[in-house]
């Protein structure tokens, strides 16, 4: 049936940055879908709700403490979800941080600060990921979340751009080298979507402006982005790999 070639129930997938925003919003939802999910962030008990809720609706969900830009942090999150949910095989690489600063005022500490979470991040959760399904010889799926302005640039967002930039060209050559262990690899570049990182923003005149500018006239709602991400991971996709989508109302589209 149709509606098989979409269902997650092999799946059992890693969301980082669940505790709010985009990853708050796809953990219930790959659930529902029939993941397993493994829910990480740095704060545990910020994710605890979320697990209880996903439980109650029937769902298999678990929580994981990690920090996305420490090596051995990822490495015992790992452990702790396969002790408890069984092999990670789908990876959706969510977790980052925002812009806000121009190029000439922002400094060495702020653009480490931003590479080493938003691409940092992304190179070293995957690399964890796809060496133990490589080890397990299961094949498995990796959603690496960009943005569109990793496809285009915007003023105040020199590093973020940067950052989401290289996420792009870095899903492509993962997608070239797993290949061949059956292992996909795409990335979803939201537009925008009213999260933590962004909210003071979009509440502001300035940004309900520049948002009537866009082709939608409007930010996108979070449960726009959960139609995308289940078609990525899921086996209807099983034949797209590499492939970057903007999830943005026709933004990237109007190149504004």
């Amino acid at each position: 049936m149709t509606q098989d070639r979409f269902s997650l129930a092999e799946n059992v997938v890693l969301i980082t940055g669940a505790s709010s925003g985009i990853g708050k919003a796809l953990a219930p939802a790959l659930a529902e879908a029939g993941a397993k999910v493994v829910a990480a962030a740095r704060r545990v008990d910020r994710l605890e709700k979320l697990v209880e809720d996903i439980a109650a609706k029937g769902g298999k969900a678990v929580a994981v403490a990690m920090d996305v830009t420490e090596s051995e942090s990822i490495k015992t999150a790992f452990d702790a979800a396969e002790r408890q949910v069984g092999l990670i095989n789908t990876v959706i690489n969510n977790a980052g941080t925002g812009g806000g600063i121009q190029f000439q005022d922002s400094d060495e500490d702020q653009y480490n600060f931003t590479m080493d979470t938003n691409l940092g991040g992304v190179w070293k959760v995957a690399q964890e990921a796809v060496r133990r399904m490589i080890a397990a010889k299961r094949a498995g799926s990796i959603v690496n979340v960009s943005s569109v302005l990793g496809l285009g640039g915007k003023s105040f967002n020199a590093a973020y751009c940067t950052s989401k930039g290289a996420v792009v060209q870095l899903t492509r050559a993962m997608a070239m080298d797993l290949v061949r262990h059956n292992i996909r690899v795409n990335a979803l570049a939201p537009g925008w979507f009213v999260t933590e990182i962004n909210d003071d923003f979009l509440a502001s005149d300035a940004g309900d402006a520049y948002l009537r500018r866009t082709p939608a006239r409007r930010a996108g709602q979070l449960e726009e982005l959960i139609g995308p991400v289940i078609m990525l991971v899921s086996p209807g996709a099983s034949f797209v790999n590499g492939v970057v989508l903007p999830v943005d109302g026709g933004h990237t589209a109007a190149l504004i």
